[in-house]
């Protein structure tokens, strides 16, 4: 049992340093996952994929941003644009990260161009290299949260608070994306991206990159010649002003709960939302059940849910009550960097998978 006030040694977590060795030693590295049992026809029906839903949710997408970033440009000078930019800004910077991911995994539509090309555009709004990171979101998903080997730890121990709070104003996430950008349409790749994207696909993510960057260029090139914010308020600018959203969403995630397990119910949270937060972030509120079942449509994450609730930890209600459970818990790891949320199964679940949980070396501190 950790204590308050006890130190230890900060975390590398790298995709290239001793945690890596560690994660690989221990089996955690493309190891084998809990998963709830789902009957074999039910599975079948959820994984099925339909190009009507994506359809509907994306024509919709695409129509409010054209409707409110051509209202924002309309009445600019006027205070009546604010709230033109505010839904633009949202649509723009929050909403494309699940149309990113959902395309990502190539369930969105059953039609696989319209997953690229979605993804493709979503991957632009959301500065991130298309090639990249569908390899990096691959790791992800094999390797959630385990130390040294997932690319995507959001929220790193012990966690750095006024970092974590300048991320809802973009800062200074948008200009750490572009810098990558920039770097690999200058051809270059970090060495955590060197671990996760094979050579081969090297010269693809350069391509993306150098088109990506030429577009935000040609949108600065732009305002300067105009003199005026409206080309950055339309491209990239939203990157900024509107991605609160999508960070809202996205600590609740993982933020707080554990580190190097094999069972995504210890490392991810399922929190109930309202309905427009649910359309925005394409259901991702059911992050247990897509990590449990990736291939699971994000319209059919609802049904999934209701089949094995009785196996997972009670969902949290609202996105406060997450919120409330996840600070108190970052702010507890501040102190004691082994500390996670632990949370109470029901009667109906079979036990949590904590058979490689336990590590000397790696302190742990369960919530009682």
């Amino acid at each position: 049992m950790a204590l308050a006030g006890t130190t230890y040694p900060k975390r590398d977590y790298s995709l290239t340093g001793p945690e890596r060795e560690r994660a690989i030693a221990r089996g955690l590295a493309s190891a084998e996952w809990y998963h709830s049992d789902v009957p074999r026809k039910e599975m079948k029906t959820l994984m099925k994929r339909s190009d009507g839903p994506a359809l509907r949710d994306t024509v919709l997408w695409l129509a409010l941003l054209a409707a409110t970033g051509a209202g924002g440009v309309a009445l600019w000078g006027s205070w009546w644009a604010v709230p033109f930019w505010l839904a633009y800004g949202v649509l723009y910077g929050s909403a494309c990260d699940s149309r990113w991911h959902e395309c990502g995994h190539g369930t969105a539509f059953r039609t696989d161009w319209m997953n690229d090309w979605v993804y493709i555009l979503a991957s632009f709004m959301v500065m991130r290299n298309p090639v990249s990171w569908r390899w990096s979101h691959a790791r992800h998903h094999t390797d959630t949260i385990i130390v040294g080997r997932d690319p995507e730890i959001a929220v790193m121990r012990p966690p750095e608070i006024a970092r974590t709070a300048l991320a809802f104003i973009g800062l200074p996430d948008v200009f750490r994306h572009f810098a990558v950008l920039w770097r690999n349409a200058l051809g270059r790749f970090g060495p955590d991206e060197r671990d996760y994207i094979p050579e081969a696909e090297r010269p693809r993510a350069i391509f993306w990159a150098r088109i990506f960057v030429a577009i935000h260029l040609a949108a600065v090139l732009a305002a300067l010649l105009s003199w005026s914010l409206i080309p950055l308020m339309l491209v990239g600018g939203p990157r900024i002003y509107g991605t609160w959203h999508m960070v809202l969403t996205g600590l609740l995630q993982h933020g707080g709960l554990a580190e190097d397990v094999l069972d995504h119910r210890l490392n991810s949270r399922t929190v109930l939302m309202n309905p427009v937060s649910r359309w925005i972030y394409w259901n991702m509120n059911y992050h247990v059940e897509h990590h449990m079942f990736p291939m699971v449509p994000y319209h059919a994450l609802p049904r999934l849910h209701a089949l094995i609730r009785h196996d997972l930890p009670p969902a949290n209600r609202s996105m406060a009550e997450a919120y409330g459970e996840m600070i108190r818990a970052l702010v507890r790891q501040r102190r004691e960097k082994g500390y996670y949320l632990r949370r109470t199964l029901p009667p109906t679940a079979r036990p949590y998978r904590e058979d490689l949980h336990d590590d000397a070396s790696v302190p742990r501190t369960p919530a009682a």
